[in-house]
C-alpha cells in the first residue's frame, strides 16, 4: 500500500529522482511526467532532468536487460515512460542549447518490414541522450542517403530480421564509399541473423546485437571520434 502514498512533490530532490529511476524502471508514465515537471519547477535545468533523472533510470534498464533482468515489453514501457519524459524536456531542451550525444538516423532494410528491434534501439538511444531520427521500414539506399543529407547525424543505423534483406546493408554501405560519403558516419547494424563476422564483412563500424549495446556501442564510437577530432 505505501507506494500509493508517495507524493511526488513532497519528495526531496534527491529522493524524487531516485524515485524517477523506479518509475521508469516499472514504466509508469505519468509518474515521470509529473516528476518531470516538479524538477523543472524547482529550477532544475532540462539537460540536468534529462540526465540526472531519466537518462541514468534508463542505464539501469539497460543494464538489466542486457544482464536478463527485463526483457523487450518492460523496456518497451520503460522507455515509453522516458518518452513522455522527453515530450516536456525537448523544446526546452532546443530552446537552451542543451548539448547532446548525438544524432542518429536509423531504419530498417528494403524489403524488410520488422521494426520492434528497431524500435527499441531508438528509443534506448533516445533514452541515453541521443537524438534520433527513425526512418520506419523498408528503406531503400535513397531514403536512407536523403536522410543523411537533411539530419547530418553522427550515426547511422540499420536493421534486419531476415536473411534475404540482409545484404542490402552491403549496398548502403558500398553506396556510400563510392560517394566518398563512409567516413562521415558511424554506421551500426543489427538484427537477428546477423553477427560480428557479417558486420565486418560489409563495412559496417559494429554490429550491435541488442538495444542496450547498441547504446553503449554508439557512446564508444562518439567518444572515439571527438577524440580523432581534437587531436586532428
Amino acid at each position: 500500500m505505501s507506494d500509493d502514498e508517495i507524493i511526488l512533490s513532497e519528495l526531496s530532490d534527491d529522493e524524487l529522482v531516485l524515485q524517477m529511476h523506479d518509475d521508469l524502471y516499472d514504466g509508469l508514465r505519468e509518474e515521470i511526467e509529473e516528476g518531470v515537471n516538479i524538477l523543472i519547477t524547482r529550477g532544475w535545468t532540462p539537460y540536468d532532468a534529462l540526465t540526472k533523472a531519466l537518462v541514468a533510470g534508463m542505464t539501469i534498464v539497460g543494464a538489466d536487460f542486457r544482464d536478463g533482468i527485463l526483457f523487450v515489453p518492460e523496456v518497451l514501457l520503460a522507455a515509453n515512460a522516458m518518452k513522455g519524459g522527453m515530450a516536456i524536456l525537448k523544446p526546452l531542451l532546443i530552446a537552451t542549447g542543451a548539448p547532446r550525444m548525438g544524432k542518429m538516423v536509423i531504419g530498417t532494410v528494403k524489403g524488410d518490414i520488422h521494426d520492434i528491434g528497431k524500435n527499441l534501439v531508438g528509443m534506448m538511444m533516445e533514452g541515453a541522450g541521443f537524438e534520433v531520427r527513425d526512418l520506419g521500414i523498408n528503406n531503400s539506399v535513397d531514403a536512407y542517403l536523403a536522410a543523411l543529407e537533411a539530419d547530418q547525424p553522427d550515426i547511422l543505423g540499420m536493421s534486419a530480421l531476415l536473411t534475404t534483406t540482409m545484404p542490402y546493408m552491403k549496398v548502403v554501405i558500398d553506396t556510400l564509399k563510392e560517394k566518398g560519403m563512409r567516413e562521415d558516419y558511424i554506421v551500426l547494424v543489427g538484427g537477428a541473423p546477423l553477427n560480428e563476422e557479417f558486420g565486418r564483412a560489409i563495412g559496417a563500424d559494429a554490429y550491435c546485437r541488442d538495444a542496450a549495446v547498441a547504446v553503449e556501442t554508439a557512446k564508444t564510437l562518439m567518444a572515439r571520434k571527438h577524440n580523432q577530432v581534437s587531436a586532428a
